[in-house]
C-alpha cells in the first residue's frame, strides 16, 4: 500500500542500523489502519509509519525497544475493551492484532525492503510470508503453520491524457493522495510546467506513451482531452492492459458514440465496458475541481477493489 512508501524508504535508509518493525497483521470492526500497515522503529526512537493512526504507538515503541534490545517478537492485541483503552486501545471502538520483528535475519530480513523496492520499480508486486510462531518473514511461501500474508504492489499511477483545465486539478489532488502522476498530451502549448507543476508531463501521442508505461493494477488511466484524435488512441491503448480504472470524460451521448468507434477498431465489448464514463462518481459535479473530486473518487474506489 502506498503508506509504506515511507518506511520502506526510511529502512533502506538505515540498513545496517538496529530496527524493529511492526505490521497490523489482523483487524476487527473500526480498526484505523489496514491489514499490512507498517511502523518502523529505530534503536535510537526515531520512527515512521503507523500501525493505529496514534492510538497505541506509545506501546508499540515500548515494544519495539524491547524487541531491538533482544526479546523475542511479540503479537500484540489492541481493542475497546483493554484496561486503559483511551490511553493504550482503540477508543474507536476496533480491534486490531499487532506483530513487533526485529528486523534480522530471523526476523524481518533487511534485504527484503530492498526486493520490495526493486519489484514496486519493476511495476510488479511481491509478496512476503511471516510465520506467525516463530516470527519469521520470507518472500517465499510458508506452506505450513499459521502464516500471515502481506502484498506489496507497484506504487498507484495515473495517467492523465489531456493536459486541460480538469487535469489540472486532478493532478494536484493525486498528488495529496500520494499517486505518482503522469500528464499525457502532445500539444505543447497546453503541456507547460507552469500549468502543472511537480507532475511527470509527457508529449508522445498517447497510445504510445501509454504503451511505454504498461499500465497494471496499481495504474489508472483518464482521458481528458475531449479530442477523438487524442483520446480513442489512449482508451485503445488502456484497454489492452490490465488497468485498474480507465475512465473518460464526456456525455452519455458522445460516450453512445465512442463505444461505436472503439468497437469498429476491434475493441472487444467487454473492454469498451471497462470504462467509467461519464467519468467519476455522480456526485452531481459542477466545474473542474468538483469533476476532479469525482474522478479521484472513483479512482480510489477502482484501486482498493482490485486490491
Amino acid at each position: 500500500m502506498a503508506e509504506n512508501d515511507s518506511v520502506i524508504a526510511a529502512a533502506r535508509s538505515w540498513k545496517g542500523e538496529p530496527m524493529a518493525i511492526a505490521t497490523v497483521v489482523s483487524t476487527w470492526g473500526s480498526a484505523p489502519r489496514p491489514k499490512g500497515s507498517h511502523m518502523l522503529v529505530h534503536a535510537d526512537g526515531r520512527f515512521e509509519g503507523s500501525v493505529s493512526g496514534g492510538c497505541v504507538e506509545s506501546d508499540i515503541l515500548a515494544t519495539a525497544a524491547e524487541v531491538i534490545a533482544g526479546a523475542p517478537f511479540q503479537l500484540r492485541n489492541y481493542g475497546v475493551a483493554d484496561a486503559a483503552a483511551w490511553e493504550v486501545g482503540l477508543p474507536c471502538g476496533g480491534e486490531i492484532a499487532v506483530m513487533v520483528q526485529p528486523v534480522s535475519a530471523e526476523g524481518f530480513d533487511p534485504e527484503l525492503f530492498d526486493r520490495i523496492a526493486e519489484a514496486r520499480d519493476q511495476g510488479d508486486a511481491l509478496t512476503v510470508t511471516t510465520d506467525l510462531k516463530t516470527g519469521h518473514s520470507d518472500a517465499r511461501p510458508i506452506e505450513t503453520g499459521e502464516v500471515f500474508v502481506n502484498r506489496y504492489d507497484p506504487p498507484r499511477r495515473l495517467l492523465i491524457v489531456g493536459a486541460v483545465q480538469i487535469a489540472q486539478a486532478l493532478a494536484g489532488l493525486a498528488r495529496e493522495l500520494g499517486i505518482e502522476t503522469v500528464v499525457i498530451d502532445p500539444r505543447a502549448r497546453f503541456l507547460t510546467e507552469e500549468r502543472f507543476p511537480g507532475v511527470t508531463l509527457d508529449d508522445r501521442w498517447p497510445d504510445e506513451a501509454i504503451a511505454a508505461y504498461r499500465p497494471g493494477p496499481s495504474t489508472a488511466v483518464v482521458t481528458l482531452s475531449h479530442d477523438i484524435k487524442i483520446d480513442d488512441p489512449a482508451l485503445i491503448a488502456a484497454l489492452a492492459s490490465d488497468a485498474a480504472y480507465v475512465g473518460a470524460l464526456g456525455s452519455r451521448k458522445s460516450h453512445a458514440a465512442r463505444r461505436e468507434r472503439l468497437a469498429s477498431e476491434g475493441v472487444t465489448p467487454e473492454n469498451i465496458d471497462r470504462i467509467d464514463a461519464p467519468v467519476g462518481l455522480d456526485i452531481g459535479a459542477i466545474g473542474p475541481s468538483e469533476i476532479a473530486l469525482s474522478v479521484a473518487a472513483a479512482m480510489i474506489g477502482a484501486f482498493n477493489d482490485r486490491r
